[in-house]
């Protein structure tokens, strides 16, 4: 079915509260390990329309976050989806309860028994009100940056439409884009500062109501980290600040010679070659004719996922006023349908969120159509997730081509390089967040102050230059995840490091990779991270010196690979 001809009915909670106690008691009484099973596919089945419903509305709001109809179905989920979740961990008890509960790990593996006791320590009815108020408050940052628009060239822009202006080639272009973009956050900072104070107090409230010192421990319950922990984080970041800051000095060396950039600002950085940035090939029509060559080309599975998707009408990639900023994939169970949300800016990160987002709904494709496995363990933890995004972003490259024409070289170092300096990003991301909900009373300038000073650690290359927002350590706002999603961006690292890995073993095998990564995305929701990593016979970063071979073997790839 067509996206367009998709129905939307607004669920009736009352309803669903009720079969959740109906399904809590079918999960206690189950006299057998077969019976508890059987109950499981039943109560995973019963969410399916109303996950659909949300998800709809979340589609139609995010693009489009003047529309007042979908906004107020917006607010429905908002208001309504603590005491749905509430209740799910109430089913989630009943099954921990049954003493067949392990018939549960011998039919769906160790995520799904664990994946319980995290929602149950997770979620409490005594939070509810609270997680209403913080899904309100993520509601009022996606209206202040959905809203967004800039004066610039003559026009009024989105954010993302500033992009290629970011890239321009003349620095003044540049640094008076980011100007723009900075005014805007500027105008709004009162706004965002006061958002961003009354989110941290609402998820350390929330808890400490469960039992825990604050949010920052909380998240990696509410994340369903599995069999890993904060410890295991820190090591992580600490080997990034060891083994991969040096190589990526050498890359940041390496672009500026290519650049002729002498002195790198923090304007400069978008800019990757002298005569400009790789470009994609113009039009969606052009661009989805390709992508479709592509995924044909690529594997029968990747074939029979793009015609669904594309004679589905299920990509909305282009930017316009009034679409919230950003890239997401989403699922629609009822029509065991991904979704693809983008906002193309006619810069190379247009194929980078084709193929990224792709990999995560490549997966949904496959977990859907896959009668073994429920509804709710079609995707693994988020860290897991990204391992089928990022990973196809690298396994696609033979075809890029396609993509890019004469700028196939260039963006192939330009891909390799970006994912590769991101590491540094992201536990800049990490330890901001854990700094913050580990000291919730630091006022905005002194959180600025942090994340500059996580800069210097973990970018030691970049020089602000008094540029407005990002100067003062404000840039942090932009980062949606921070505002929406607390502590989901360490699995971006985490996934990375299986990407870079995939891309070593291609340029080696790029079937023997492939075969891995179907092998991988197969096991859908079933595993945990570090046993998907097994699974692919990849190195899982948490080991003392797992790290330092990879970002090796990148920084020589990158030495050796200029354009």
């Amino acid at each position: 079915m067509k996206f367009s001809e998709m129905s939307y009915t607004r669920p009736d909670i009352d309803a669903l509260l009720g079969q959740c106690k109906a399904l809590a008691a079918k999960a206690a009484g189950a006299a057998s390990g077969e019976e508890l099973v059987n109950v499981y596919y039943e109560q995973s089945r019963a969410f399916a329309d109303y996950n659909t419903a949300a998800q709809l509305a979340s589609i139609h709001y995010t693009c489009d976050t003047r529309d007042a109809y979908w906004k107020a179905e917006q607010d429905f989920f908002d208001a309504n989806g603590p005491a749905v979740e509430n209740a799910r961990v109430e089913i989630s008890r009943a099954f921990l309860a049954n003493a067949h509960v392990d018939a549960l790990t011998e039919a769906f593996g160790t995520t799904c028994v664990a994946g319980m006791k995290n929602a149950v320590l997770g979620m409490d009815d005594r939070t509810v009100e609270l997680q209403k108020e913080y899904n309100a408050l993520v509601s009022q940052y996606q209206q202040v940056y959905g809203g967004a628009l800039v004066e610039f060239d003559g026009r009024q822009l989105t954010i993302p439409q500033l992009g290629p202006y970011k890239e321009n080639l003349d620095p003044a272009v540049r640094r008076a884009a980011y100007e723009a973009e900075a005014a805007y956050f500027d105008a709004h900072r009162d706004e965002l500062d006061g958002l961003y104070t009354k989110i941290v107090k609402n998820l350390n409230a929330q808890a400490q109501i469960l039992g825990y010192h604050d949010y920052s421990e909380l998240s990696y319950v509410r994340m369903n980290r599995i069999g890993y922990g904060p410890a295991e984080i820190r090591k992580f970041r600490d080997q990034v600040a060891s083994d991969v800051v040096p190589e990526l000095k050498k890359v940041i060396e390496l672009r500026c010679k290519r650049t002729g950039i002498s002195h790198l600002t923090f304007s400069d950085l978008p800019v990757a070659f002298q005569d400009g940035n790789p470009s994609p090939i113009p039009g969606y029509d052009a661009r989805m004719a390709a992508a479709r060559t592509m995924y044909h080309e690529l594997s029968p599975e990747t074939a029979e996922f793009i015609d669904f998707m594309q004679d589905n009408e299920l990509f909305d990639v282009e930017s316009r006023p009034g679409k919230m900023s950003g890239g997401y994939m989403t699922s629609l169970p009822t029509y065991k349908a991904p979704f693809i949300f983008a906002n193309w800016n006619n810069t190379s990160a247009d194929v980078d969120v084709l193929t990224h987002e792709c990999g995560h709904a490549f997966e949904g494709y496959v977990a859907e159509r896959d009668p073994k496995v429920p509804a709710d363990l079609e995707c693994p933890g988020m860290e897991s997730a990204e391992i089928h995004s990022m990973a196809m972003e690298f396994l696609t490259a033979p075809w890029h081509h396609l993509l890019f024409g004469k700028d196939t070289g260039k963006y192939a170092l330009l891909h390799a390089e970006d994912s590769f300096l991101f590491l540094a990003y992201g536990c800049i991301v990490d330890e901001f967040q854990h700094r913050m909900y580990q000291n919730p009373d630091l006022t905005p300038d002194e959180r600025n102050a942090v994340w500059l000073e996580l800069e210097h650690k973990y970018r030691p290359w970049i020089d602000f230059d008094n540029l407005p927002f990002y100067g003062r350590g404000a840039g942090w706002q932009r980062q949606l995840h921070i505002y929406e999603c607390p502590f989901y961006y360490i699995d971006y690292c985490l996934s990375t490091m299986a990407a870079l890995q995939f891309f070593l073993l291609s340029l080696k095998d790029h079937k023997d990779a492939w075969e891995r990564y179907l092998k991988l995305v197969r096991r859908a929701g079933l595993a945990s991270y570090t046993e998907l990593m097994q699974t692919a016979g990849l190195k899982v970063p948490f080991e003392d010196g797992s790290i330092k071979a990879i970002a090796q073997q990148m920084g020589q790839w990158i030495a050796e690979h200029q354009v």
